[in-house]
């Protein structure tokens, strides 16, 4: 009896030199391309996302905006597990900004619920990952129930050593130095601070970010081509790197299309 033909096997894809030793499940050849032409000891340490096109992806598919959020859930999970794979140490996620209490009441509860349900459902992974959990934001505007879901994941991940995950919640970057530039006044106020001990680094410490580096790349899904009051003063010399795709279909490709990208720039930080 004659044998059965068998459809040709595609060959898994091999990690590229000096990844060898970095597990990424399911890598397709288009993305084991793409990270060949990635340095690993280059990755940026930290990166930043502002998470932009949740409610047009959701009215492209006649959904409510909410539909949206709820599937931007599933790109932020493969965000977050590609950077703690590949070694980025620090990501940062613009997650509800001080200007997100202006949408329609029923969003803004939508999305309150939505942050309380995900970090009830994702801190006990998260933390055996060893993912550290920090908020960026004034929480004490967050309704009591969101409030406390934050701080008790906050605190479940303090001591933990892995990937520094960064939610930055009722957020806004003028708000931040606002409040850095009050703290700095009521030392010198309290004749606690001289003029000249107002430094950059004095300034550095009143911040919500005062103990993670400046972000090296800011990725921005949805096209459009602002920073929208993030992280000011953190960014002065960030790489910037706009995608027309919305954030639900974030995804992996994407993420090493954008590191590669900025391992190609020249960053002269204003010198030649």
């Amino acid at each position: 009896m004659p044998e059965l033909a068998t459809a040709p096997q595609t060959p898994a894809p091999v990690m590229p030199p000096g990844w060898e030793s970095v597990t990424l499940p399911g890598l397709t050849a288009e993305e084991a391309a793409v990270l060949s032409g990635i340095e690993r000891a280059r990755v940026p340490a930290h990166i930043a996302c502002i998470m932009d096109g949740n409610g047009r992806w959701a009215r492209k598919r006649a959904r409510e905006r909410v539909f949206g959020h709820h599937i931007a859930r599933d790109a932020v999970r493969k965000v977050v597990d590609t950077c703690h794979r590949i070694g980025v140490r620090y990501l940062t996620l613009y997650t509800f900004s001080s200007e997100n209490w202006r949408r329609p009441k029923a969003e803004v509860f939508a999305l309150m619920q939505l942050l309380k349900d995900t970090l009830a459902r994702e801190k006990t992974e998260l933390h055996s990952s060893n993912v550290r959990l920090r908020i960026l934001g004034d929480v004490t505007e967050l309704p009591d129930r969101v409030r406390r879901e934050v701080e008790d994941s906050e605190t479940m991940m303090r001591q933990n050593t892995g990937l520094n995950l960064s939610l930055a919640i009722n957020y806004g970057g003028r708000q931040e130095i606002l409040r850095a530039t009050r703290a700095l006044v009521a030392r010198a106020a309290a004749g606690q601070l001289t003029p000249e001990a107002v430094t950059e680094a004095a300034f550095n410490a009143e911040l919500y970010t005062a103990e993670l580096p400046d972000p090296e790349l800011l990725i921005r899904t949805g096209g459009e081509q602002r920073v929208s009051n993030f992280l000011l003063w953190q960014m002065a010399y960030t790489e910037l790197w706009v995608s027309p795709v919305l954030w639900p279909d974030m995804n992996r490709l994407l993420l090493l299309q954008a590191i590669r990208d900025y391992q190609e720039r020249d960053r002269r930080f204003g010198g030649l």
